[in-house]
C-alpha cells in the first residue's frame, strides 16, 4: 500500500513538473522557429484581428508534403490561429457573428476549405498523433467556405496572413507559391 502511494506521488509530481515547467518551455522554444504575429484591420465599420504563428519554408516542399492535401491544418504553427471580429460580418456571403474563432484550413491543389470554429483549443494538434491530427472540434464549426488557390510570382518564405482592401476586403493567406483570398464584407 505504501509503495502504491509513493508511485502515485511520483506521477503527480512528474505531471505537475511537465505542466508548469516543460510545457511552457516547449512553447517558448517553438515560437523561436515560428514567431507569433497579429494583423489587424479597423476600417469601414469592421474591427478584425488575426493572431497566428508563422513557420518558415526552409527549402521544404510545403503543400502536399509538410502540409498534406485534403487534411485539416491548424493554419500556421503552435496554437491554432485565431480570428476575431467585433461586428457581424460575412465570409464569402456566409454570416459570421461577432466573436473569436479558431481558423482551420483544408488545403487542396485547386482550392482550400476555410473553417471558422467556435472552440479554441490550447494546442492545434494532438501530441499522441505526433502532430498529424488536429484538435479541432468539428461540432463547433460555424462556417466553412471554399476558396480557389492562386500561384504567386515569388516564393513566400514565411506563412503570412494579411488584409487587403481592393474593391472589397480580402484576408490573404500565402506561403511558398500559394495564395488564397478570403472575401470579407459587412
Amino acid at each position: 500500500m505504501k509503495f502504491l502511494k509513493w508511485i502515485l506521488i511520483v506521477f503527480a509530481v512528474l505531471g505537475l513538473l511537465f505542466y508548469f515547467v516543460v510545457s511552457p518551455y516547449m512553447r517558448t522554444q517553438t515560437k523561436k522557429h515560428s514567431p507569433e504575429h497579429t494583423v489587424n484591420y479597423v476600417k469601414n465599420g469592421m474591427d478584425l484581428s488575426v493572431n497566428y504563428s508563422s513557420p518558415s519554408k526552409k527549402n521544404r516542399i510545403i503543400f502536399g508534403e509538410l502540409v498534406p492535401y485534403d487534411m485539416v491544418w491548424r493554419t500556421g504553427a503552435n496554437e491554432p490561429t485565431t480570428f476575431s471580429t467585433k461586428t457581424d460580418i460575412k465570409i464569402k456571403g456566409e454570416n459570421l457573428p461577432a466573436g473569436t474563432y479558431s481558423l482551420w484550413t483544408r488545403p487542396g491543389r485547386q482550392s482550400w476549405s476555410v473553417i471558422f470554429n467556435k472552440n479554441i483549443p490550447t494546442w492545434g494538434v494532438s501530441i499522441l498523433s505526433g502532430g498529424k491530427e488536429t484538435t479541432r472540434v468539428i461540432d463547433k464549426d460555424v462556417i466553412e467556405v471554399e476558396i480557389p488557390t492562386e500561384q504567386t510570382s515569388q516564393t513566400v518564405e514565411n506563412f503570412t496572413i494579411d488584409f487587403d482592401m481592393q474593391h472589397e476586403l480580402f484576408m490573404l493567406m500565402s506561403w511558398d507559391r500559394t495564395l488564397i483570398k478570403v472575401p470579407i464584407s459587412k
